[in-house]
């Protein structure tokens, strides 16, 4: 059966909850996920939507999904941010994640986007080594931050 790659639909904000916390314990990170199905469904399909996802479908289950936003940098403009592209481990290297960034770069650029940008932890050699593959640039000088407010 083929892998269906489509748009994210309300129906599936359980699956891609559930793969953004495949993702918070992939990340070592489980305890820091507090969204919510209804922030999702909210977020992403109401009266004003500020993400667009993407899932692909594995014998009518969604294995991955990438979830993107535009960003506004004022040295570039309008950007592409992929917050994240996830694949469940039992569905990697298949081209799923290839396919899935494929898209999201056709989506950036059919908002008129010059630029995706995307964060990666700089440990996971196998997620650099796989946007490399698209020369990806790297920065190294730059430190995140996040303030609670």
């Amino acid at each position: 059966m083929p892998i269906i790659y489509r748009d994210a639909e309300p129906k599936d904000v359980p699956a891609i909850l559930g793969l953004i916390k495949e993702l918070a314990e992939f990340e070592k990170a489980p305890h820091l996920v507090e969204n919510t199905e209804a922030n999702l469904l909210q977020d992403g399909f109401g009266d004003q939507p500020v993400y667009k996802a993407f899932v692909a479908e594995k014998e009518g289950v969604i294995v991955a999904f990438s979830l993107s936003y535009i960003r506004y940098s004022t040295w570039r403009g309008r950007v592409l941010y992929l917050e994240d592209i996830f694949v469940q481990s039992s569905a990697r290297s298949e081209g799923i994640g290839k396919r899935l960034m494929e898209i999201s770069l056709d989506y950036a650029k059919s908002l008129g986007m010059k630029y995706l940008v995307f964060q990666v932890l700089d440990w996971n050699q196998n997620a650099i080594d796989f946007y490399q593959t698209f020369d990806a640039e790297f920065d190294s000088e730059w430190l995140n931050v996040l303030i609670k407010t």
